[in-house]
């Protein structure tokens, strides 16, 4: 893998950080970016696409995928709902020479260090734990048995953040989204 602009950037974080939103912001003004669409067996949310903002798949399609090795990683998150990332369209935009970006949890990113250790490793993190809990609860998606068990979720993820090459803290969309852009290497605009 070369290092610049077509090299594999992983960015991850805890639980309701804003990881799909520095995300979109990336999506809506660098659309040179590609941004990987992860596979699914959750519901989808209100307002949620398919194949845009996840691949909603069923459970056994995705034990498929996975048997098949057609994920790059894969994770069950939060004790509940597994999710991974498409191996092919990762490897079809690098082999491209495209910039790349994963939006990923930490088990996944852990997955991709072993596979894809010149990747860029990005952890986006919130400005304080009260923030992280009022965005959770403000997103008001999930039940107060789901928020618990991800606010637990969430202190694990933050302790792993020395693991990254880099912190992002997301106090601010659009300069978190434009220091994520620096560090793969792009010019801001």
């Amino acid at each position: 893998m070369t290092v610049g602009p077509s090299r594999l950037t992983v960015l991850a974080g805890p639980t309701a950080v804003g990881k799909g939103t520095v995300a979109a912001d990336l999506r809506s003004r660098y659309p040179e970016i590609w941004i990987s669409v992860s596979a699914t067996t959750r519901e989808q949310r209100p307002g949620e696409v398919d194949g845009v903002h996840y691949h909603f798949v069923p459970a056994e399609e995705f034990d498929r995928m996975a048997a098949a090795g057609d994920l790059l990683e894969w994770a069950v998150v939060h004790g509940r709902n597994r999710y991974g990332t498409p191996r092919g369209p990762v490897e079809a935009v690098l082999a491209e020479g495209r910039p790349a970006l994963l939006e990923i949890d930490l088990a996944g990113a852990r997955q991709v260090r072993a596979a894809m250790p010149d990747a860029r490793f990005v952890f986006l993190a919130p400005p304080s734990w009260d923030e992280l809990v009022r965005r959770l609860v403000g997103r008001g998606t999930e039940t107060a048995e789901e928020r618990e068990r991800r606010l637990e979720t969430a202190r694990v993820e933050l302790a792993a953040e020395a693991e990254f090459d880099v912190t992002i803290y997301n106090d601010d969309v659009r300069r978190a989204a434009d220091e994520l852009v620096r560090q793969m290497g792009l010019p801001v605009r």
